[in-house]
Formats: structure tokens, sequence, C-alpha cells
């Protein structure tokens, strides 16, 4: 692949099949990146002492989309060298072991993809409208972000 061809691309999917790591990995490599950087998340079999079953993801989906397309113009204005931007995240029934959320980052030199992953899983966490809901053995129980903003905005604003 010629190095002009290789223009800057983001690849955002939300989707209920099984996320595959080499899948996202593999959107963003380029020959003028010497790195990759890769954050997955995740289901663990407990939280707070109880068993998860498995979790259940729901989304605005176009409200999602446009979300992290904005996270990814945040990441190519704090890293400029940043090259190609990958966030796939997994919505419906996702079992204990398997990832809910892959993002990707490619960049010349690992400390901007590093940053830039970071930056994307931190924020996604805090901006996009993904609700959770951990299935345990006896009961169930909507998540919410502690960075998410709109949760909250219902509290009391000093005057």
């Amino acid at each position: 692949m010629d190095e002009s061809e290789d223009v800057p691309k983001d690849f955002i999917k939300l989707k209920s099949e099984k996320l595959s790591v080499d899948e996202v990995s593999e959107l963003v490599i380029s020959p003028c990146c010497g790195a990759v950087s890769l954050f997955i998340g995740t289901t663990r079999n407990n939280f707070e002492g109880k068993k998860v079953i498995h979790l259940e993801y729901e989304a605005y989906t176009s409200m999602a989309e446009t979300e992290i397309r904005k996270i990814c113009r945040d990441v190519r204005q704090k890293w400029p060298s940043v090259k190609h931007i990958a966030v796939h995240h997994r919505l419906g029934v996702v079992p204990v072991t398997e990832a809910s959320v892959i993002i990707a980052v490619s960049s010349p030199h690992r400390v901007e993809s590093l940053e830039a992953v970071m930056y994307c899983i931190n924020t996604l966490k805090a901006s996009v409208p993904i609700w959770k809901k951990e299935i345990y053995e006896d009961e169930y129980s909507w998540k919410e972000n502690k960075e998410c903003f709109w949760a909250n905005s219902g509290k009391k604003l000093n005057s």
C-alpha cells in the first residue's frame, strides 16, 4: 500500500455478534505506524461479591455512533500523529470472558496510541449512550458509569 493511499480512518461499529480482537486490530494497521494499542473490555464473573452470569448492553445507536465519532475527532486534535482508530462495542448479551468493547489505535510511536486508547475508553464511558445491565444468579442491576456526565445532572447545584 502506498503511504499516500493510507489516509486516516475511523472504524465504528455497534453490533450484537461476538467481537474479534484480530478483526479490530487489523483495521488500524498501517505501514507508517510502529504502534497499535488495544483496549479490550471483557465481562468478568463477579461484582461486589455477586456472581455475574452475563451482561446485557443497550444503546441509543445513532447517538452513540455520533458521540464515538466526536471522540475520534478529539483524539485527532490531541494526538495529530494518530493514523487509524477503531471502536467496536457489543450490544445484547455478552457472556463472561467475552469482549464488550474493543478499541484500537495506530500511530507512528507507542505513547500517542496508548494515550489515545485510554482517552477513548474513558470518554466513551463518560459520554456515549450505551447502558449495561449486570445479570446475577438471583437478580439483575442496571449499572451507572461513574464517569457518565448525565448521571450526575440531576444532582442539586449550588446557587
